[in-house]
């Protein structure tokens, strides 16, 4: 599946569905708005949720539904202030920006940085990979017997 104005498209990857560049992307270029539904439930949990804070998630839609995790990401998640004045204070949205330049064909990839207690192992094949689907500085409390798995 092709989004063209994001310049993505939504693809079979080694974990399930990918997206990958269409076209090149610069470092700290944004690549696109995060569209989905808001859920404010502290116990809201999904394959696919971004967690907002600490009792709200965005359940994302396609394209950005099927970032997958790298320990070495090429892109991020970013909050910006939305250009239109709304109501107190304007709303934040969720984008995608490119950490380094993508070139077309490339899989783009965020780093999930779950915490520990969630931490599940990692297969992304990055040099630094953690290991784990963990934050880098909770990589150390991952317990001692979920690592004998």
């Amino acid at each position: 599946m092709k989004y063209e104005k994001e310049g993505v498209r939504v693809s079979p990857s080694a974990h399930g569905l990918g997206v990958f560049s269409l076209r090149p992307f610069h470092g700290r270029q944004l690549v696109g708005r995060v569209a989905g539904e808001i859920q404010d439930d502290p116990n809201y949990e999904s394959d696919y949720c971004m967690e907002l804070g600490t009792h709200m998630a965005l359940e994302p839609v396609a394209p950005f539904r099927y970032l997958n995790h790298s320990c070495q990401p090429n892109c991020a998640l970013v909050e910006i202030k939305a250009r239109t004045p709304q109501p107190f204070g304007g709303k934040t949205e969720l984008w995608v920006e490119a950490l380094v330049e993508i070139d077309p064909g490339e899989q783009m990839t965020i780093d999930y940085a779950w915490p520990a207690n969630g931490a599940i192992p990692c297969e992304c094949g990055a040099v630094n990979c953690r290991g784990w689907i963990v934050a880098a500085d909770e990589r150390d409390q991952v317990d001692p017997a979920r690592q004998q798995l």
